[in-house]
């Protein structure tokens, strides 16, 4: 199957545009859950860059804690990701919880960037 790591973060990509533009119909949940998977999936790149295997799940600080394990210490900033973890599920489904608001939405889009981009860095990508 070779490396897919490129097709991962392609994927990531698309999902921080889903978020950012999901938003100006006031859709933030769905934009929440969106920056979730954009996170998620640069970070999975990641994984498969470097050849490293990961479990298919949404958790980010398993995630994050896998690649220190591996021996690659993300920056301070990016660790603050892990937030988004809870709108893999909580965003997605009407429940007991507020609805989220604009900055809420705000930080997570930012935090997916972050992330996102220090991907991007790691991995050289080059858009096709």
């Amino acid at each position: 199957m070779g490396d897919r790591s490129q097709d991962w973060l392609r994927q990531a990509e698309a999902d921080l545009k889903h978020a950012e533009l999901s938003q100006r119909e006031g859709h933030y949940e769905w934009s929440c859950f969106a920056a979730q998977q954009a996170a998620e999936k640069a970070l999975k790149a990641i994984y498969l860059d470097r050849g490293w295997t990961f479990r298919y799940v949404h958790d980010l600080e398993k995630l994050l804690t896998g690649l220190r394990e591996n021996g690659l210490t993300p920056p301070a900033g990016i660790g603050q990701a892990v937030v988004l973890t809870s709108y893999a599920f909580e965003a997605r489904y009407p429940g007991p919880g507020e609805p989220v608001a604009e900055e809420e939405y705000k930080h997570a889009v930012d935090l997916a960037k972050a992330v996102v981009r220090w991907a991007e860095s790691i991995l050289e990508w080059h858009p096709t």
